[in-house]
Order: C-alpha cells, then structure tokens, then sequence
C-alpha cells in the first residue's frame, strides 16, 4: 500500500512527467494550429474542394484528440493532488488504495500520450496501406506471409482499426505469395512504419517432411493512404497502365473483362497493381492511392536521410534490412534488431501484441 508521503514525491514526478509531454506534444503549436484549421473550416468556399477539406478536418479531428487526452491527463493530476491533499490528516486504507490505483492509470495514460508525441511525421496520422511479399523459400516463405498477415490484422482488432484487402496472389500449395491491405484508423501510418522491412521466421517446418528447421523471410511495405491526390503530383506521362484479367489461385473465378490494373511510374521505376475490385475504374482507383503513398514514403524517406547526413548520421532507411526474428524452435523468441526489445512470448506477438515493439522503435528513431 503507498503511503502518503510517497504519493507526495510521486506528484512531483507526474508534474515534471506532465511539463515533458507539453513540450513533447508541442501543446501551445497544437492549439494556435488548431485556430488557423478553424478559420479554414469556417472560410467561404471550404467544401469546394471536397479532397482538401477532408485533409484539413482529419488534421483538425488528430489535434482536438491529443489536446483532449493532455487536458483529462492534467485534470486527473490535479484531481489526484487534492486527494493526496485530503488525505493528509486522516487517510484511510481505502483512499490510500485509491491513490495507488490512480497513480497507476495517470502513469499508463502519459505513456499513452508519450507515444502519440512520437508522431509528428507529416503523415503519421493517415491510414495506412500495408504490403507483404514472400522471399526466398517457396511455400514455406508464403506460409510466413499468412501469418503475418493474421498478425497484422489482430493488430489492427486490438487498436479498432479497419482492415481491408486491396490485392492478394495466393502461395502454390498453402499461404500467399503477396497481399496488399489498407488498416484504418487514427494514427495507423505512424505507428505501422514501426514494421517496415524484412521479417525473419525460425521454425521445425510443417511441410518438411524430416521435420527441419527452415528459416523463411517476408518484407512488409508500409506506405501513408492520401485521399487528397494534390499533395504529390503525378504527370500522367510518367504512368504506364496496363490492364489484365484478374484470378485466384489455379485460375479459379477467372474474370472475362480485364479488370485487374498494374501501373508503373517510370521515373522512379515504382510498380503497384490491384485486382480486388469488380471494375477496371475501381481497381485504377485503389492502384493510384497505392502508388502516391510509395511516391510520399519515397519522399518522406530521402528527407530523412538528407536529416540524418546533416546530423553527420550513418542513417540510412534500406528497404533490404532485416528487421526482427520470430525464433519458434528450438526456443521461443522474437527480437527486433534495432532496438534490442525481445520477448519469448511468441504467442502473444502472433496475436497482435506488437505495441513495445512499436514504442521502442519510434523512441530510438526520435533520439
């Protein structure tokens, strides 16, 4: 049970903890940008371009929920202090008890908030679109792909984001051989770039039949979802678009049209291509999403390099790293070898418990 004198230093600590998230957050930045978006909103002609006006309501809805969350974290401090205040003179076990429990909540929500100020990237409150491909290793590096696919999407389950399959190519045998999925939800560009690169499996193979260890890779690409096509611009005559017909695996539900879209841009040699929706018009659609988030991560990467050079940094962002090993046999493992966090529950990281992972990766990129 704590006592009151150590609930006193504690205080001390949350006022200091609090002083730090203001300026981690950028509270006063915040709230004078909070004003201009409001003038823009009430300005004459503001749904006029409906693209822009959802870019700066989004923007709005981001800022009014990290100063919304700083406030009830100050309110609750300052509601906790009066309590210690109170019991002074006369606590009993069960307000002491209650301090303890408060203590704990205002702890846990600052590390909430901690997080979110590690996302100031100029994207990281945008969805995300999410693309895993299989490496070398045939249908067990496919496997690895439905696995971390389910992983992701068990993720997204415990943070209520939306998930959607934008394009899949089935494995041979058993998994997938590649799929690109949107996640939806506030922030999930901003903390899902925390797992961009190559994955690493470990594990007595299932379709061996000597019951080997097989090591296995996927790369996953993680790319901001821009609804306001404005923001990048693409000539049209740097795109080659070609249609083909779209199908399952062995060539099942075949379509009779080309409906299925591959776009390339020839400046920079990015391809992207869906066949998910029923019509041509719909899957050019989602290809062109596709493609301006690359070109905006394309963007986002060389500034940080160009950062990192100016810092004298040997920083380089490579697409080819390998990021984290997800060890089965003959141990439980899964460590990230950027920042060293490990654990041996291998389960719960399967099911979505990526969230250290995430913190840390975002606190060493920030350093």
């Amino acid at each position: 049970m704590i006592v009151i004198e150590q609930a006193k230093q504690e205080m001390s600590r949350l006022r200091k903890q609090l002083a730090e998230l203001a300026d981690a957050l950028d509270v006063q930045g915040l709230k004078k940008r909070r004003e201009e978006l409001t003038a823009e909103q009430e300005s004459e002609g503001f749904w006029t371009d409906l693209g822009k006006a959802k870019t700066v309501n989004r923007e709005a809805a981001a800022i009014d929920a990290k100063l919304e969350k700083y406030d009830k974290l100050v309110a609750r401090t300052d509601d906790l202090e009066v309590l210690i205040e109170l019991c002074l003179e006369s606590g009993t076990d069960s307000e002491q008890e209650e301090i303890a429990k408060e203590l704990a909540e205002i702890d846990t929500l600052s590390e909430e908030l901690r997080l979110q100020a590690l996302l100031n990237g100029k994207y990281d409150a945008n969805d995300a679109i999410l693309s895993l491909h299989a490496g070398a290793g045939g249908t067990e590096a496919q496997d690895w792909v439905s696995m971390l696919y389910r992983m992701y999407t068990r993720y997204a389950e415990r943070n209520g984001f939306k998930v959607t399959v934008i394009d899949s190519l089935a494995g041979d045998d058993a998994g997938l051989k590649s799929i690109t999925f949107t996640v939806e939800g506030e922030n999930a560009y901003g903390y899902l770039k925390a797992e961009k690169g190559v994955h690493r499996l470990v594990r007595i193979s299932p379709f061996d039949s000597q019951s080997r260890r097989q090591t296995s890779f996927a790369s996953l690409e993680v790319m901001p979802k821009i609804d306001d096509n404005t923001e990048i611009a693409v000539k049209p005559e740097d795109l080659k678009i070609d249609t083909y017909r779209s199908g399952g695996a062995g060539g099942q539900h075949v379509n009779k049209t080309d409906s299925a879209v591959r776009i390339t841009h020839i400046p920079t040699g990015i391809v992207v291509q869906c066949q998910n929706e029923r019509s041509q018009i719909q899957n050019r659609e989602q290809a062109m999403k596709m493609l301006i988030g690359k070109l905006a991560e394309k963007q986002e990467q060389e500034l940080q390099e160009h950062e990192a050079e100016l810092k004298g940094e040997v920083k380089k962002i490579e697409w080819g790293s390998q990021i984290r090993s997800y060890v089965f046999c003959p141990y439980t493992m899964v460590k990230d070898h950027r920042t060293g966090c490990e654990t041996g529950n291998i389960t719960a990281v399967m099911d979505g418990d990526l969230e250290q992972f995430i913190f840390d990766y975002l606190k060493k990129s920030k350093a």
